[in-house]
């Protein structure tokens, strides 16, 4: 097994490697691709040629199929349990048709039946980081913090944590139960929980930070020339980031950040990885391919010099608009 550094993530006693795999992208999410076509064997191969590299930190929720990419998970997985480390999320419903209501639900018996399905799925006793994927509006924050808190203490999560909420949400519910990591997507194309003080509230309290979409959902990787890239299915023809003029905005932030990354003989992805982790923050791109794994967990071996990260940020600089990450619908979801 490969080296990658260790990281404590938050103050309550998690290890796990400076770089996660996010593993959304290997099944669809009701229909819909995400990221492109997904293929199962692949996907198979990609977490345990990960876990060859020192990978081992796996990012799946409820959400995703819904459930297929729990199952999927747990084939990959069979037999080897404890060799990973395995966050998953709860809070967009799911019926039991299995099928998404696509409400927030953070009630207490809502929380008991959602870890008992995904302890099922995942084919496991136990979770090692559970998060509540979105706030629900129409539930306090303790009183689902409270329920998460009781599988920690009945040994059926290990460590909880909150997803896109605000820093009068973080303060709430780490009164109730200490949170262990704060989701949300970080990039150099997403930096609002800097500007929101996010970051602030997570060192002042010890809690960890896991920056999904680290690459931009795809954009920072320099592959995606045309909004016409996208298959006919895929999610992010809906995100603003992707649309008109804003798309060759962006386009053009992209071609100046590869010129730094070919000056330093890495690719844009890489570069991208390795700043993020210089933030301090915690990483978990998404793929689907061995390919792309092995590239991005050696990023974790890069080291920015400060010229080099201040020469990245006169490129996007604080504060830089470069469309929304979500649709109106899914903008208003985020506890803000």
């Amino acid at each position: 097994m490969s080296s990658i550094k260790k990281i404590e993530l938050g103050e309550q006693g998690l290890v796990v490697p400076a770089i996660g795999l996010g593993c959304m992208g290997m099944t669809k999410i009701s229909g819909m691709d995400i990221y492109g076509q997904a293929d199962e064997t692949e996907s198979i191969a990609t977490i345990h040629r990960s876990l060859e590299l020192g990978g081992n930190f796996l990012d799946t929720a409820d959400l995703y199929g819904p459930l297929q990419n729990e199952r999927l998970i747990a084939k990959a997985i069979k037999g080897n349990r404890n060799e990973y480390i395995i966050a998953s999320k709860f809070g967009y419903e799911i019926d039991d048709n299995e099928q998404l209501t696509w409400q927030i639900n953070g009630k207490k018996d809502y929380v008991k039946k959602a870890v008992e399905r995904s302890l099922c799925n995942l084919g496991t006793d136990y979770i090692d980081l559970y998060y509540l994927h979105r706030l629900d509006p129409n539930t306090p924050i303790e009183e689902t913090v409270e329920a998460m808190a009781a599988l920690v203490k009945e040994g059926k999560v290990r460590y909880i944590g909150l997803s896109e909420v605000s820093s009068a949400t973080i303060k709430k519910a780490h009164l109730v139960h200490p949170l262990t990591a704060v989701q949300t997507e970080y990039s150099l194309f997403e930096r609002s929980v800097e500007e929101a003080g996010i970051l602030g509230t997570l060192k002042e309290l010890g809690i960890g930070f896991v920056a999904y979409s680290p690459l931009g959902r795809g954009f920072l990787t320099g592959d995606i020339k045309s909004p016409d890239d996208f298959p006919e299915n895929d999610f992010r023809k809906s995100i603003p980031k992707f649309k008109g003029e804003q798309f060759y905005k962006n386009i053009e932030l992209v071609k100046a950040i590869k010129e730094l990354a070919d000056k330093k003989e890495i690719t844009s992805a890489q570069l991208a990885i390795a700043w993020v982790i210089a933030k301090g923050i915690l990483p978990i791109p998404g793929t689907k391919r061995r390919k792309y794994v092995a590239e991005n967990i050696a990023a974790t071996h890069i080291t920015l010099t400060t010229d080099e990260i201040e020469q990245l940020e006169a490129i996007v600089p604080l504060g830089t608009i470069t469309g929304d990450r979500y649709d109106a619908a899914n903008m208003s979801i985020i506890d803000q």
